[in-house]
């Protein structure tokens, strides 16, 4: 491929030459012979500190934002937005052979995601999925690092998913790719907000931040699918050019409502209204939230064309998500639950849910991660006191932080709350307390790790899956 190719679309600023080039790289430990190294500047590392580095170890070409007085040099006006697209002429631009389905929003993303793949799947179409847990092409799985993956991979699995058949693929959204321009250049069919609470404010800095990074999606869409009960839904329909749907359990005005909800330890029924119709959805994932991830998935099945009552009717054969209130196994008169909730949101979410059909207490084991927003951690407390009759406060993904640090600030949200509750920093043993502490028709919600079968201490990601834990502290093996 020629440079000139490789930079079609984006911005430049100098002149170029039309060298030939073999590959693209933002990461200086995969730079070789030929490579076009574009220069971006991170938290902790400036690509462009290392540009003439690049050059003597055999690149064709740097990429970067002011000039380094470089031969090789291309200076374009956002080295981010650039690498983007870049990446997609490489890979002779995947996603145009593709519908692209984008989901934003705090929670409910993931499951949105494969309720979503599964209602296509049972329309007759392949479906490629990129997410938080994995990375999907029809059935084959590949494991993911991000929620968002770096424009390369992204744009690699696109390249996968076209070249295996895939009509659409659905996808994860983040904030953070958002912001740092990584789904630059793509153009969404469908684009989904779920819902927006506090998070990830280490890295925006502000809620009003984290509000406007979600609303890009927005401005990229053909149809914009907008949760209306949310505060924020407003915001992210304002001043769309693009056709709006919206979707309710309390207001009767939006686009597609559920009514007559019924919750029960098995699933959820209701009834779906939309188009001037009107249908019984089954799903058999438990929780309220359930409700909102289902009527999400609905718009955008009936959105590109699905028939209103072929997607009522497949909901009832959709499979829960692993780590999304997720049932364990332990053949006991109680209930273990195992859930990703890491956000004030996310627990209330997950015990609201719970509390509405466990037939005793609820039990919530908690921790709050480190080298995150330290401000949602005591929101956290408060939100598990407010709901669980009894609360274990424990670790979760540490990272570099002290753990006991990260207990002390997050029992803060405790105070005031008259409800039995157990600080216990070690988190299998706060496992093994709330199993023994637990009774006949008790719910323990384990909250926090999710699908996540790992725990990041230091800078170390150790293997810790809640299912093993669970059932080695049952079998008495630990």
């Amino acid at each position: 491929m020629k440079l000139t190719e490789l930079l079609k679309g984006v911005e430049v600023i100098s002149k170029v030459k039309n060298t030939k080039v073999s590959d693209i790289t933002d990461d200086t430990r995969k730079v070789k012979k030929g490579s076009v190294f574009v220069c971006i500047k991170g938290a902790n590392f400036d690509g462009h500190t290392a540009a003439a580095e690049m050059l003597k170890k055999g690149a064709a070409a740097v990429i970067c934002e002011y000039s380094l007085g470089l031969k090789k040099e291309v200076v374009v006006k956002n080295t981010r937005s650039a690498y983007s697209i870049m990446c997609a002429n490489f890979f002779s631009n995947p996603a145009d052979e593709l519908k692209l389905i984008g989901l934003t929003g705090t929670n409910g993303k993931t499951t949105s995601t494969y309720l979503i793949k599964s209602l296509l799947e049972s329309a007759g179409k392949k479906v490629g999925l990129i997410g938080t847990m994995q990375n999907m092409i029809g059935d084959e799985v590949f494991e993911t690092s991000y929620t968002t993956p770096t424009a390369y991979e992204l744009q690699s699995l696109f390249r996968k998913m076209a070249d295996a058949g895939c009509e659409y693929c659905v996808m994860e959204v983040s904030s953070q790719a958002l912001a740092q321009g990584r789904v630059d250049g793509l153009h969404f069919s469908v684009a989904v907000f779920t819902n927006l609470t506090q998070d990830h404010l280490d890295f925006h800095g502000s809620m009003e931040n984290y509000r406007a990074a979600k609303k890009i999606l927005f401005k990229r869409t053909d149809i914009a699918i907008i949760n209306k009960d949310d505060e924020s839904g407003a915001f992210m329909a304002e001043g769309l050019a693009c056709k709006v749907v919206t979707y309710s359990v309390k207001d009767n005005s939006a686009d597609f409502v559920a009514k007559n909800i019924t919750l029960t330890s098995k699933g959820i029924t209701y009834e779906l209204l939309g188009n001037g119709i009107i249908d019984r959805v089954k799903c058999p994932i438990p929780g309220k939230f359930t409700v909102y991830n289902s009527l999400a998935a609905a718009c955008v099945a009936v959105s590109v064309g699905i028939d209103f009552g072929t997607v009522c009717a497949a909901f009832k054969n959709v499979s829960g998500v692993k780590g999304r209130i997720e049932v364990v196994p332990t053949d006991t008169d109680y209930t273990v639950i195992i859930d990703y909730a890491h956000s004030p949101d996310g627990l209330i979410n997950i015990l609201s849910s719970v509390k509405e059909f466990a037939e005793n207490r609820v039990i919530a084991v908690f921790g709050c991660g480190g080298d995150r927003d330290r401000n949602k951690r005591p929101k956290m407390a408060d939100a598990a006191a407010s709901l669980a009759d009894f609360v274990v406060l424990t670790s979760d993904n540490p990272r570099t932080e002290d753990p006991e640090q990260i207990v002390k600030d997050a029992a803060e949200g405790l105070k005031g709350h008259k409800i039995d509750k157990k600080i216990i920093v070690d988190r299998t043993e706060a496992i093994r307390f709330a199993l023994n502490e637990a009774k006949a028709g008790d719910v323990i919600v384990l909250a926090g790790k999710g699908h996540e079968t790992y725990q990041i201490i230091g800078k170390e990601k150790r293997h810790y899956d809640e299912r093993e834990i669970v059932s080695s502290i049952l079998a008495g093996e630990i």
